[in-house]
C-alpha cells in the first residue's frame, strides 16, 4: 500500500505531521504515532489519516506558549482543521487515551461533523470522579511503577553530570511501559515512547503544563451530550491501570447512541492484549453494526443498583 506523508497547517500556522495509508471510506486517528504499526490493518477497505497532534510526536515543536495555552480545547480546534484539509464532511475517527477525551469535546462541539467515534481506554469524563478501586485497575503493579519512577527521579537529581535526554527518556519508559497491560509477557510490545523525537521526549512538561489542566476543568453530563447522534463504540479493558474502567462505562452511559465493549484481562492497549475481539468490534462498527461484544449500559458500576452516571460524585 502506499504511504503518503505531508502536513496539516492549523489556523495558527502550526504543521501537524500526517501519515496516510489504505484505500476506501476516510477514517482519523489522532496522536497517529503511537496507533500507526498496529491499526494499519485497518487500511484493506478504508483510507487511514494518522496525525501527530499538537506539540507531539512529528508535528511542530512549539516555544510560543500562547499556541499551548488552550491544551485539549486547541487539540479539538486541530482535528477540525485536519478534517477540513482532507475534505471530510462526516468523519469517523479512533481516539485513543485522552484524545477520547478530545473525541467527546469535538462531538460535543461539533455533532454535524461526526459520523462515527470509537474511543479506546479513553480518559474519563469528570477528571474528579472517584471510581471504587475495581473500576480502576489500580494494583501492586502500578504502585510499584509509581515508586520506581520517583526513584528514577532521584537518582536525576542526586547527580550533578547532565544525563542525555533521549537515554533519559528510553530509562523512563522501560519503568513506565509494564502499567499499559496485564501480561508482563506483553509490556516488550509497547513502543510509544518515540524518544528518538524532541515532542515526545519533552511531553510530560507540556502535559503537566497545559494538557492535563485543560481536561481537569472539562464537565461532560448526559445533558451536555445529548445532541450527539453520532454512534460511539468505547472499547475498554476491565483492567486498566492509566485510564480507570469506571471512565469507559461513564462514556457508555452519558452518550445518547453509544455501546462499550469489555476487555476482560486487558489493560490498556487491549489491540494488543486481545487484537481479534478488539479489531473485529471495530470493524463491525465502523461497517454499520453494533459488534456481538458491545452491551448496552445501564450503570457505571455493574455492581451497583443506581443506574446514575458520575459514580462517586
Amino acid at each position: 500500500m502506499q504511504l503518503i506523508e505531508g502536513h496539516v497547517t492549523a489556523e495558527d500556522g502550526v504543521r501537524l505531521f500526517f501519515q496516510q495509508v489504505g484505500s476506501g471510506p476516510p477514517l482519523i486517528l489522532p496522536n497517529g504515532f503511537h496507533l500507526f504499526d498496529d491499526f494499519q490493518r485497518l487500511a484493506g477497505s478504508r483510507t487511514l489519516i494518522f496525525y501527530d497532534v499538537r506539540n507531539r510526536g512529528r508535528s511542530d515543536s512549539i516555544s510560543d506558549r500562547s499556541k499551548l495555552a488552550r491544551g485539549i480545547l486547541q487539540d479539538a480546534g486541530d482535528f477540525d482543521a485536519v478534517r477540513r484539509h482532507f475534505g471530510i464532511h462526516q468523519v469517523d475517527l479512533i481516539a485513543h487515551s485522552y484524545m477520547g477525551v478530545m473525541a467527546a469535546l469535538y462531538a460535543r462541539t461539533y455533532p454535524d461533523r461526526v459520523n462515527r467515534v470509537v474511543q479506546i481506554g479513553p480518559g474519563q469524563p469528570n477528571a474528579a470522579t472517584q471510581y471504587p478501586s475495581h473500576l480502576t485497575g489500580a494494583d501492586a503493579v502500578l504502585a510499584e511503577v509509581f515508586a520506581n519512577i520517583a526513584q528514577l527521579r532521584k537518582e536525576r537529581q542526586s547527580t550533578d553530570q547532565p544525563q542525555d535526554p533521549q537515554e533519559a527518556c528510553e530509562r523512563f519508559w522501560s519503568v513506565l511501559r509494564p502499567i499499559y497491560v496485564v501480561s508482563p509477557a506483553d509490556a516488550e510490545k509497547i513502543h510509544w515512547e518515540r524518544c528518538e523525537l524532541p515532542n515526545e521526549r519533552n511531553f510530560w512538561s507540556y502535559w503537566s503544563e497545559h494538557i492535563l489542566p485543560s481536561i481537569q476543568q472539562l464537565r461532560f453530563s448526559a445533558a451536555d451530550l445529548a445532541h450527539v447522534r453520532a454512534p460511539v463504540l468505547v472499547v475498554h479493558g476491565a483492567k486498566d491501570r492509566a485510564a480507570p474502567y469506571g471512565g469507559g462505562r461513564d462514556w457508555a452511559l452519558l452518550f445518547p447512541n453509544a455501546r462499550l465493549v469489555t476487555v476482560e484481562n486487558a489493560g490498556y492497549a487491549p489491540w494488543i492484549e486481545a487484537p481479534d475481539l478488539v479489531f473485529g468490534s471495530i470493524r463491525t462498527f465502523l461497517d454499520g453494526q453494533w459488534p456481538d461484544a458491545a452491551e448496552k449500559v445501564t450503570s457505571v458500576d455493574p455492581g451497583a443498583a443506581s443506574p446514575d452516571s458520575n459514580f462517586g460524585k
